[in-house]
């Protein structure tokens, strides 16, 4: 597997909290996508569904002994929160904060950045995001 990895995260939730799905995308160095996967998380804040799309795609990252990730978030909320920008008052972002920053220590070098949602492979995340909900939600 590649040393390298760029993951692209991406969750949302329809009513906030409400039903909620999640996404990530890893690339290569390339822009080569390696994985796209989704899946439906039942019923979640919009913020809990970024961090839970970043855990899957780290999870990922992690279980293919990738060396170097740089995470890709169009939540600033969440960038800020894992980068020790803002702190963190809601218990539930306390538990999966932690859940990511073990995740990390899997890594060698790590960075997390905060894109805007047009960015081409956040829309491409969130749309496999509103497929789920779309499925779920029929």
């Amino acid at each position: 597997m590649n040393k390298k990895m760029n993951l692209y995260s991406d969750g949302g939730a329809r009513g906030n909290p409400g039903p909620a799905a999640i996404a990530f995308i890893a690339t290569n160095e390339a822009g080569i996508t390696l994985k796209a996967d989704s899946c439906f998380i039942g019923y979640h804040t919009n913020n809990q569904a970024e961090y839970q799309a970043l855990i899957m795609g780290l999870e990922y990252a992690a279980a293919n002994q990738v060396q170097e990730v740089t995470c890709y978030l169009d939540s600033e909320l969440v960038t800020k929160q894992v980068t020790g920008l803002y702190r963190i008052k809601n218990t539930e972002l306390k538990r999966l904060n932690k859940q990511v920053k073990d995740l990390l220590n899997c890594f060698k070098q790590v960075n997390i950045l905060n894109v805007p949602r047009e960015h081409p492979q956040i829309t491409r995340a969130d749309s496999l995001v509103n497929k789920k909900l779309d499925e779920q939600t029929k």
